[in-house]
């Protein structure tokens, strides 16, 4: 936050490189589930920035919509924020909706400048109806306006999901990063041979964890990104927890130690 402020005010001070005036608009760029790191954006904290600075914030949910949050609304809801505070609101309906595509929501002014001027939305054909319906419907179970109590219940099972496979992986000695409540979980393996090793291991003995190349983080902090579900049982949590154990063979849990030395 205090790099964000620092970059806000050089933007009101200096205003645009080689002529400068001031920006006409400036914009905060956030997401609210980082998938690399698995960290919950400080949402109150950047909101409390951009009013001071009059700024706009683009608020990008691909990871977090449907996923945290008491009633699954992301991470506005987290917070328990106002979601008229967040200008421009982004997501995806490939994840928690099980569908495709995505949404952009703002006041109407934006959405109907968006609609006129896109070129995404001016040369793509439209969504497939049964597409439509799927998302229509995953909403409906989400928001419980489908007469049952599964969104609620879903949203629960993910929570305890990921609070209780997060807090077993760092009993075990492991190194993951980002907030308890995230349901992406970054493992950390550091050495890129590794990594590949870890990946075979573990898809030989049933689980499957997405590697993360040097093009997605630092090659000194490479990592296998593991994603949660509702739809996982504690016994499966708990088979891939034994798999991932296992892997010790590759010296994971000595380069915690080494880790937290440096730290220290």
């Amino acid at each position: 936050m205090l790099d964000l402020e620092n970059k806000l005010k050089s933007a009101v001070i200096e205003g645009r490189p080689r002529i400068s005036r001031p920006w006409k608009k400036i914009l905060i760029l956030i997401e609210g589930v980082y998938s690399m790191e698995g960290s919950i954006i400080r949402l109150p904290e950047v909101l409390q920035l951009k009013k001071k600075y009059r700024a706009y914030v683009y608020l990008d949910e691909a990871h977090s919509i449907g996923a945290i949050g008491n009633s699954g609304r992301g991470v506005v809801d987290y917070f328990g924020l106002d979601p008229k505070d967040v200008d421009v609101m982004m997501g995806t309906f490939t994840k928690s909706f099980g569908a495709a595509g995505g949404y952009i929501a703002g006041n109407k002014k934006l959405i109907h400048y968006l609609r006129l001027n896109s070129h995404a939305a001016v040369y793509s054909s439209s969504m497939p109806p049964a597409v439509t319906q799927q998302i229509i419907s995953s909403m409906l179970i989400i928001m419980g306006k489908d007469g049952t109590t599964k969104g609620q219940q879903r949203i629960n099972q993910l929570k305890w999901n990921t609070q209780y496979f997060r807090r077993k992986l760092k009993e075990s000695g492991f190194i993951i990063y980002g907030n308890d409540d995230s349901p992406v979980v970054p493992l950390l393996i550091f050495l890129p041979s590794k990594v590949a090793a870890m990946n075979r291991t573990c898809l030989e003995k049933g689980c499957y964890e997405q590697n993360v190349s040097r093009e997605g983080v630092r090659i000194t902090s490479l990592l296998v990104e593991l994603c949660l579900s509702a739809a996982h049982s504690k016994e499966m949590l708990d088979k891939a927890l034994n798999i991932i154990n296992e892997c010790d063979s590759q010296f994971l849990r000595f380069m915690t130690r080494r880790h937290n030395k440096q730290k220290m």
